[in-house]
């Protein structure tokens, strides 16, 4: 799978672990940056992954940020980005089986790198479940639409 990441200057060191934990499961990676913890802003990062992922560049993104809030909002502000904001793995879990979440975003400040990646796995392995879900996802696109005019 080829995954977008990007992060601001509060989620470069966790952006820095997760790249080599893709890499090594056989993923491959475009960093859009930061590469540096220099004070920076995080919607630039954001619409780099979502637009990434968007366009059909990469498959999925993962997008970090100190909290994760700001970088969510602004991922989300992308046409087509799913992003979910996970904190523990069952959210990881039911973002993909439920929410088809194509962009998972992370908060560096909030999660030790042990869960982060824990997260990362599950969400990378888990699937779409479709069915009764996929009319929830089309719900979203239609609010999408109706504002993109």
């Amino acid at each position: 799978m080829k995954i977008a990441i990007g992060s601001d200057h509060g989620g470069f060191p966790l952006k820095e672990v997760i790249k080599p934990f893709l890499i090594k499961q056989g993923h491959e990676v475009v960093d859009f940056g930061t590469d540096t913890m220099d004070s920076c802003d995080y919607p630039i990062y954001g619409e780099l992954v979502g637009e990434a992922v968007s366009f059909g560049d990469c498959d999925r993104g993962i997008a970090i940020c100190g909290t994760g809030l700001g970088i969510s909002m602004a991922v989300n502000k992308v046409p087509g980005i799913r992003g979910a904001l996970c904190t523990n793995e069952f959210m990881a879990e039911m973002s993909r089986e439920h929410n088809d979440a194509n962009v998972l975003v992370l908060g560096a400040r909030v999660l030790g790198e042990g869960l982060a990646l824990r997260i990362v796995k599950i969400w990378l392995e888990t699937e779409f479940a479709g069915d009764r879900h996929q009319r929830r996802i089309d719900g979203i696109t239609a609010i999408e639409k109706k504002y993109l005019k």
